[in-house]
């Protein structure tokens, strides 16, 4: 055991992991550059070398800044690397925003993952999906399975605090990478997401991210962006008011405010009915 954290040996749960995936005849890898996607697409780049295939998906809803990311962690894992283009917002099922609008979202990436395998002979699909995200609502799961997606870190039982540690050891720079979701993931269920919203709202948290903030959210309710921040960055907050309050009003919010329970992940999710 690791009694520094508390964690099983991840030297030997990663070893597991670099079997599974060596005996893979190749694969191709949703890479979104956040810590569970690095860290496996480092993983299938020094075990299969060119038979593995990062693919990173751009939309409206993927920030700017991430795909970036995705292009220079690429070139430093010496990972093959494509980026495609995804288009859920033709889809009115997820442009609508229901409450499986990831259940669409997913469908799309996914659907153009298993076309590019079937078209140029990859054998397996994976995604970077841990233990910890079986729980809660998570329609895209479903999506996965339907299109034959594999998620290994599931089955090897992969917690994200050993992911984020086996990923230190690694010497990959986003073991401690704050979590990220897609920008649909800003506005409440209902509200009619479009190309143009979604550019505010990146602009939006670029602005809190260029003032130094690192855990950020805004959610969007109608006409008023509500900031979501860790909870050791709300008091630094207000010593930058005026300036957020006048950039973002600049981007067309008529409110700014600030949620003192600070951020959640999928705080939208509170309001569905039947969740915790």
């Amino acid at each position: 055991m690791n009694t520094d954290l508390g964690l099983p040996d991840i030297d030997k749960k990663t070893n597991q992991l670099r079997e599974h995936i060596r005996a893979m005849p190749s694969a191709i890898v949703a890479f979104s550059a956040g810590v569970d996607s690095t860290f496996l697409t480092a993983v299938v780049a020094e075990e299969l070398g060119e038979r593995g295939l990062a693919v990173t998906a751009t939309s409206p809803a993927f920030p700017e800044r991430e795909l970036q990311e995705a292009v220079e962690l690429a070139t430093r894992l010496g990972a093959t690397h494509k980026i495609i283009r995804s288009n859920e917002l033709a889809d009115p099922n997820y442009a609508n925003n229901p409450s499986n609008r990831c259940y669409h979202c997913k469908t799309e990436l996914y659907t153009l993952l298993r076309d590019m395998a079937d078209r140029e002979g990859f054998a397996h699909i994976l995604d970077g999906t841990n233990a910890d995200d079986l729980g809660g609502h998570r329609p895209g799961h479903q999506a996965a399975k339907e299109n034959r997606v594999e998620s290994p870190l599931v089955d090897l039982e992969f917690s994200k605090a050993e992911i984020r540690e086996a990923s230190r050891r690694m010497g990959l720079k986003t073991h401690d990478k704050p979590a990220f979701a897609c920008l649909a993931s800003r506005f409440p269920y209902g509200l009619k997401i479009s190309a143009d919203a979604l550019k505010r709202v990146e602009k939006a948290e670029n602005i809190l991210r260029d003032l130094g903030f690192v855990q950020v959210r805004v959610r969007v309710h109608d006409t008023m962006a509500r900031i979501e921040l860790a909870p050791d960055e709300i008091e630094k907050a207000f010593a930058v008011r005026e300036t957020l309050v006048r950039d973002l009003k600049a981007l067309g919010y008529h409110y700014v405010t600030l949620d003192l329970q600070g951020y959640r992940t999928g705080s939208l999710n509170e309001i569905l009915p039947g969740l915790p």
